[in-house]
């Protein structure tokens, strides 16, 4: 399909597509935690159970990350993105069909969960296509994910409430396979060269005209390993896959426990996700104009205060605490991780070694989904699984602001030879 000339540079076009490609896959898991309760009454089983479900979701999702970041370094990220979109669509449809946990498990735990496992494809398609931006660019696209949530959990709800689950989850697959299938196959392209007489944008050249490179680039991702800025990156991504996966899972249950509805809860959440919206696109801008590690390090301890929010106060005063003060640092750790990776280890394995630091965000949201569905229905509340969540997140404020960005980072390395998107 020929595009007719503009002045908007077509990176920015890829942004809108990740964008709503986001809404769907992020919305679709953050949305999750709407049915706990439905599903444990309907099917007559514990929280536990129900949880054991979310939790295999988080963990193929983090198996499959390292699995789709390598094929994307060998075959490139735009057909991965393509048929990653296609699985997730129709199995939100499937899951409509579910009618105990094992169909739970195969459709969402598995299918969609693999599927989703999209962060390495993205980082490489967003650093391919921005250098001078790049913290902007996945900051806009991870806002999509809030927008998703801040969108699709209240509607979801109200379907739920209204008509049936069954038609909620058809309603997203639905939306998927509309809109963001086809946008993807249209607008989509692995990097710069692809573009068939589109012109440069005004603000400079395209990508493919910087030298980056600094002093930790690797071409085997083993190689990663074997210094200590992807262990602080792991370590504190696998902190936030703690605290984001309890939340999406159990939120709407602890709402319950506090005597709030769960229309109520559906909206606080998408407060949060409205407010995130805001904050992850901020900490892209001002993260590509200061060091990274110091804004990563303030999000996670943010984060932790949000929960501090949970344990001290209670009822409705916890609920918008959180909303508010949990915004503003929801998923405002993906970009930003994203980009420090690219820019510590370069491009060559980029997919697999941001497939691999999401393969510990997913074993943290794993293992915190089972512990959190365990208290709850031992202890009849959630308090010792948000102290482990306050704790896991002041270690991972430490752990990202020790990070040796100027001396590792190619942006402080060395310098573009043109300014450049």
């Amino acid at each position: 399909m020929m595009l007719k000339q503009t002045n908007i540079y077509y990176g920015w076009l890829i942004v809108v597509a990740l964008f709503l490609s986001m809404s769907l896959g992020i919305g679709t898991r953050q949305g999750f935690g709407i049915f706990v309760d439905l599903w444990s009454s309907e099917w007559k089983t514990n929280v536990s159970s129900i949880s054991l479900a979310a939790s295999i979701g988080w963990l193929v999702n983090g198996l499959a990350a390292p699995i789709l970041g390598h094929l994307s370094d060998k075959y490139g990220p735009k057909i991965i993105l393509i048929f990653s979109a296609i699985i997730i669509s129709i199995s939100s449809i499937l899951v409509a069909s579910s009618f105990n946990i094992l169909t739970l498990s195969i459709y969402y735990g598995f299918l969609i969960s693999f599927s989703t496992a999209t962060g390495g494809p993205v980082g490489i398609l967003l650093s391919k296509w921005f250098a001078k931006k790049r913290g902007l660019a996945m900051g806009a696209v991870m806002a999509g994910g809030s927008i998703g949530s801040l969108f699709f959990i209240p509607l979801l709800t109200f379907i739920t409430l209204n008509f049936s689950w069954q038609l909620a989850w058809i309603v997203m697959g639905s939306f998927g396979l509309i809109v963001v299938v086809p946008l993807f196959i249209i607008v989509l392209k692995n990097d710069p060269s692809e573009l068939d007489n589109y012109g440069t944008n005004k603000e400079g050249e395209v990508n493919s005209n910087i030298v980056e490179e600094g002093p930790l680039w690797v071409d085997k991702w083993t190689k990663a390993y074997k210094s200590k800025p992807m262990w602080q990156l792991s370590l504190g991504y696998f902190v936030c896959g703690i605290t984001t996966a309890s939340i999406s899972v159990h939120f709407i249950k602890w709402a319950i426990s506090q005597n709030i509805s769960p229309s109520e809860a559906a909206l606080s959440f998408g407060v949060l996700s409205g407010v995130n919206g805001v904050s992850v696109f901020c900490s892209g801008y001002f993260s590509d104009k200061f060091e990274r590690r110091h804004i990563l390090g303030m999000v996670y301890f943010v984060r932790g205060i949000a929960f501090l929010c949970l344990l001290l106060l209670s009822g409705q005063g916890a609920l918008w605490a959180f909303a508010i003060i949990g915004g503003m640092s929801w998923l405002a750790t993906v970009p930003l991780t994203t980009a420090l990776t690219s820019e510590i280890y370069g491009y060559k394995k980029l997919g697999s070694l941001v497939g691999f630091i999401n393969m510990s965000h997913q074993i943290g949201g794993a293992a915190s989904v089972i512990l959190f569905g365990v208290v709850f229905d031992y202890y009849g509340n959630y308090d010792l699984g948000l102290w482990v969540g306050v704790i896991s997140l002041i270690i991972a404020s430490i752990a990202s602001i020790s990070i040796g960005e100027k001396k590792f980072s190619s942006r402080f390395y060395n310098k573009p030879i043109n300014q450049t998107v």
